[in-house]
């Protein structure tokens, strides 16, 4: 069986599936990524960078249709250089959101060719709009609109599509919803669980070495980067309540100051600057900790009493089945994507986005550890182990159709002379 992956952050969200398949006797497993990307041990990444950056001049609409071709004629030529070399891969496993896979098709027509369906965009009804403090514009639903060509583009000519959660699922266009299947990527529930004896220490900043342990009145928000996407603005607000009228509680907040959706504030570096500027809270009792090592991460989800998780009506983040993985009590937002996995009083509490009252006092209620929190605790674990590895690996395989493709590969000294081939 020859796998090829193709990611732009090579793995992605194609780490546990590569990890394991490479591992797999008779499997071959190659990948492709950016020059930028990260790559797994234990997996050949071929890097490519695509030879100019879109033209400065060109239509702002178009700009992102313009930088998807560039990286597809990137990749095409890899793709190219691998068919030389004898390298057939029975299925490509992509996210096409860049447009890496634009021409897959035209190196390897036979190869069946799998999509990370991971939305599609709407000009309302979802993420954009939704937050009255951002209008559109009519030039972003203009523009929203052209992107959609290059997602009708990977819709089109793939074979399958795999997308996390069915609100992404229900997301894409009703006309392609039967060739993707809701297989969410899977998270590693092994190695995440409660402990109640962990401990986290500040590892930078003015509190620097502060030790915090599980079962102390600690708020925990995790986001890659701070911003209103995944609501920063709604929960420093809220904070700042909770903080009046708890007066011991301390809180972790991960995340750095880049953009990953949306905008920059227009008058400040980031998104944490902004609100500083607006909220006052305490900074003895309030640590900015970043990106953070993912062993440190963990800690941080282990001592949580209180487990904040916003976001618009968008991509569902890793973090929130991470943090119910290790027993976090959640206070979510009540929007669709967290509707899905948490239940308002079983599993965790849901708040209205932008009710940041009502977020401060189900906040300390959790702080309080009434109110059945450790059901709720024990709940949230048991909804996150429907997300473990092996069943996002079953459903990938059976997505890619691995049965079906290895009863049909050569056997004997055609297959072994298949697999010898050296990828230059």
């Amino acid at each position: 069986m020859r796998i090829l992956f193709i990611h732009q952050n090579f793995p992605g969200q194609f780490r546990h599936a590569a990890a394991a398949w490479a591992e797999r006797p008779g499997w071959q497993v190659l990948a492709i990524g950016r020059d930028t990307a990260p790559g797994l041990p234990g997996v050949q990444c071929i890097r490519y960078k695509p030879h100019r950056a879109p033209h400065k001049a060109q239509h702002p609409y178009l700009r992102t249709m313009e930088d998807a071709v560039l990286h597809g004629q990137a990749v095409a030529r890899v793709l190219e250089r691998l068919r030389a070399n004898g390298f057939v891969p029975d299925a490509i496993v992509a996210h096409p959101g860049w447009g890496e896979t634009l021409y897959a098709k035209d190196i390897f027509p036979h190869t069946r060719l799998v999509h990370y369906c991971e939305w599609y965009y709407a000009s309302e009804g979802q993420d954009v709009g939704f937050d009255p403090e951002f209008p559109p514009t009519l030039d972003d639903c203009l523009r929203i609109r052209t992107w959609n060509a290059l997602h009708l583009l990977n819709l089109q000519h793939c074979d399958a599509g795999i997308t996390p959660t069915q609100w992404q699922w229900s997301r894409h266009p009703e006309a392609y919803r039967g060739k993707i299947a809701v297989a969410h990527e899977g998270i590693d529930t092994e190695r995440l669980a409660p402990d109640p004896a962990a401990t986290f220490t500040v590892p930078s900043g003015p509190n620097q070495g502060r030790v915090l342990k599980a079962g102390e009145p600690i708020v925990t928000y995790v986001a890659r980067n701070l911003e209103p996407y995944r609501g920063f603005h709604q929960f420093m607000r809220a904070l700042q309540i909770v903080q009046s009228e708890h007066g011991t509680c301390h809180a972790v907040i991960v995340g750095g100051d880049g953009v990953s959706y949306g905008r920059k504030p227009p008058q400040a570096p980031n998104w944490r600057e902004h609100m500083l500027r607006e909220v006052s809270i305490d900074p003895a009792r309030t640590h900015f900790v970043g990106k953070l090592p993912y062993e440190q991460y963990v800690r941080v989800l282990q001592v949580s009493a209180a487990h904040v998780y916003l976001t618009y009506p968008f991509v569902l983040s890793w973090s929130l089945l991470e943090a119910m993985a290790c027993g976090c009590l959640v206070i979510g937002s009540d929007t669709a994507p967290v509707r899905e996995v948490v239940r308002d009083g079983e599993n965790g509490w849901l708040t209205e986005f932008f009710d940041r009252r009502a977020l401060a006092r189900r906040t300390l209620q959790a702080l309080a550890r009434g109110n059945g929190a450790d059901a709720m605790r024990a709940a949230a674990r048991a909804a996150a182990m429907r997300f473990g590895r092996s069943a996002g690996l079953a459903a990938l395989e059976g997505t890619v159709g691995a049965a079906g493709i290895v009863a049909g590969l050569p056997r004997g000294e055609d297959r072994a002379r298949r697999d010898a081939v050296v990828v230059g």
